[in-house]
């Protein structure tokens, strides 16, 4: 089905400027079109000289082409991967010979690489190499006014790759060499192409370098557009032939780009199966081999899960301060506001970051000082990165082909994995034809299959939604209880926190601010963040001699004081706050009177916000007939009252 598009009527003031930029640029065109000696075309185009100089030019570009891939993809890969000084000099440098008159670069490559230039006589003398008014020559020319083509459309397509997917990759097991040939060429392949397709273009039609640096020999040096140039002055007609044939090479390259070199998005992961439900029921796994039955899918994996026991031991300094230590098969859930340090601290994990350093110990082996792709430890970032060009088994076997196992075994022992999380049967599918639950899965099992020593999940679930979310969480439950290292994960969910982890770590400023089991955390947070996480009020202040000096202004009542002087947080329940029409008798010593600025539903009740000119924004949690019993709507003036039993008081 295609989208309705709504069509712009351009002014007319820059419509007409438009019009005649097009005109400049298609009149040239038309010209060679119009003046081209149609009946002498072959003629032309078959002369010995004319088919002498395309034989050279296609040689030329070719080499021309080589030598720019051998140089020009690691250079456009440190442009957009490597920070360093001179970086921007460097990419000028890059584009200079686009902005150099062709000639000027001619005299520039004989002042570097002539008879008398700089590295010239070296040259000569060393390899017998002589570049000037030779065929090598020509092939150097044409680089150098070539290869910034490749370098920038490649650095550009470099630019947007998400570098989770090489991270990931290194966390997987993969040297940096392996993901840049399995990882980021692939992934890059259209900026490749498109970069590739253009500089041979552009080394095909070089002129002004070439005849200033290599000449213009017949047989040796005259490429097509020196013939064109010979072809003037006394073949006009002649002329005109062959630059139709360069026109026609150029036009061809540019409609196969298709808008490549523009940016334009290429659709690499068009889906050809329908997309699944949500979440489908597993399929049985294929009983054609026996190796791959269910018996043998169950047992791969628990074998590799159970080969070892790594206990976790890590001191983070930098942006992170905090000792980190916890016994094999316990499951730490890492929480804190938005820049707390969460993921800061799996990337120094990971020796993925500046930012923050990790003397990491897991097990026996001391891995601080080992690159990424060495540690064995996994990562499943939020978005999952699953490479898009691999099918969901080769995803989750890339890991163990990383650490050298065998293809077959690999597979098998991949294989086993996703039957293990409920998706072997989408083994075949690339990542685009997966749901958001099934996607998560196979990044899981792709992190489990790879046998690490500690597993770091970064919000695995926070894409899905509520019923997908709850069966995944039931499985990555299911399957942690097995695993022989640490794992960590960074949350934004309360349940999460509490269902998964055997320990939460709250984190403020880089710094552990609570390190406690997920009950303590509940009954007594230490952060205001958490409390509020956890749907508490969270008031700091100052203890006193008859309660709390709020830090935002005013005074709570509590029934057990801390040492006055102490900072304290208190913890009001939501369940705990009553709500009133008119100032409440009785009991309460906590009174205030307030507006009512928001009403939510939470599953069967009600939470109403209330703000208050003599305490913080205090949230209350009433059922629905209490609210129509109270007529509460939004701007609505209303009294709350909180008993001092109802506050806890934790010191910070």
């Amino acid at each position: 089905m295609s989208r309705l598009r709504t069509r712009t009527r351009p002014p007319v003031a820059l419509a007409l400027p438009a019009l005649l930029a097009v005109a400049f640029l298609l009149m040239p065109l038309i010209g060679i079109l119009v003046r081209t000696p149609w009946g002498d075309l072959g003629e032309h185009l078959g002369s010995p000289g004319v088919v002498e100089a395309l034989k050279l030019s296609l040689l030329v570009s070719l080499w021309a082409l080589g030598l720019s891939l051998v140089l020009g993809v690691p250079l456009a890969w440190v442009l957009a991967r490597v920070e360093f000084k001179g970086k921007a000099l460097v990419r000028s440098l890059v584009l200079l010979p686009m902005v150099l008159p062709p000639t000027v670069g001619g005299v520039a490559l004989l002042l570097g690489f002539g008879r008398r230039g700089l590295l010239g006589p070296w040259l000569e003398d060393s390899f017998g190499i002589t570049l000037p008014f030779h065929t090598s020559g020509a092939v150097v020319a044409a680089t150098f006014v070539a290869m910034p083509f490749l370098v920038i459309s490649l650095e550009g397509a470099l630019g947007g790759l998400k570098q989770s997917y090489e991270e990931t990759a290194a966390s997987l097991g993969a040297s940096p060499v392996r993901v840049f040939f399995t990882v980021t060429l692939p992934m890059v392949a259209p900026g490749l192409v498109a970069g590739a397709a253009l500089t041979w273009a552009r080394a095909l039609g070089e002129f002004g370098a070439t005849i200033t640096f290599a000449g213009n020999l017949p047989g040796t040096t005259q490429t097509l557009p020196l013939q064109v140039y010979l072809l003037l002055q006394d073949q006009p007609e002649a002329a005109t032939s062959v630059s139709l044939l360069l026109l026609a090479i150029a036009m061809a390259v540019l409609i196969a780009l298709r808008g490549r070199w523009t940016g334009t998005p290429i659709d690499r992961g068009a889906v050809t199966t329908p997309r699944t439900a949500p979440e489908e029921a597993p399929a049985p796994a294929p009983a054609s081999e026996p190796d791959e039955g269910p018996d043998a899918a169950g047992a791969a994996p628990a074998r590799s899960a159970q080969t070892g026991h790594w206990p976790l031991h890590a001191t983070v300094t930098g942006f992170n301060r905090l000792t980190l230590a916890a016994e094999p098969g316990t499951t730490i859930a890492v929480v804190g506001e938005n820049g707390a340090g969460k993921t800061t601290l799996l990337r120094a994990l990971l020796g993925l970051t500046p930012r923050a350093h990790a003397d990491l110990r897991l097990g026996d082996a001391d891995v601080t000082a080992l690159p990424p792709h060495k540690r064995q430890v996994a990562w499943v970032p939020q978005d999952g990165a699953l490479f898009p060009h691999l099918s969901a088994l080769a995803n989750t076997a890339y890991g163990l082909r990383a650490r050298s196992v065998p293809r077959a075994d690999a597979r098998r022992e991949a294989q086993a994995w996703l039957d293990r999380l409920g998706v072997g049967h989408l083994a075949q599918r690339r990542p685009s034809q997966l749901s958001g639950g099934q996607a998560q899965r196979v990044a899981l099992a792709r992190a489990l299959a790879a046998r690490p020593r500690l597993l770091l999940l970064d919000e695995p679930l926070a894409a899905l939604d509520q019923t997908t979310r709850a069966h995944v969480r039931h499985t990555l439950r299911t399957h942690l209880a097995g695993f022989g290292g640490v794992c960590l994960i960074v949350t934004h969910d309360p349940v999460e926190a509490v269902s998964l982890a055997d320990r939460v770590l709250v984190l403020a400023d880089g710094r552990a601010l609570q390190d406690a089991p997920p009950a303590e955390v509940s009954r007594h947070p230490r952060s205001p963040w958490v409390a509020r996480m956890l749907g508490r009020n969270a008031w700091p202040g100052t203890a006193s001699a008859d309660g709390l000096a709020l830090a935002a202004g005013g005074r709570l009542v509590v029934a057990e004081a801390l040492p006055e002087g102490d900072q304290a947080l208190a913890i009001i329940a939501p369940e705990a706050v009553s709500v009133h029409r008119d100032r409440p008798g009785g009991s309460p010593r906590n009174v205030w009177r307030g507006t009512v600025r928001e009403i939510t539903a939470v599953g069967s009740r009600l939470r109403v916000l209330i703000a208050s000119p003599d305490a913080p924004d205090l949230v209350a949690e009433i059922t629905p007939d209490a609210a129509a019993e109270l007529g509460l709507a939004d701007g609505a003036e209303v009294w709350t009252s909180v008993k001092a039993t109802e506050v806890t008081l934790v010191r910070l």
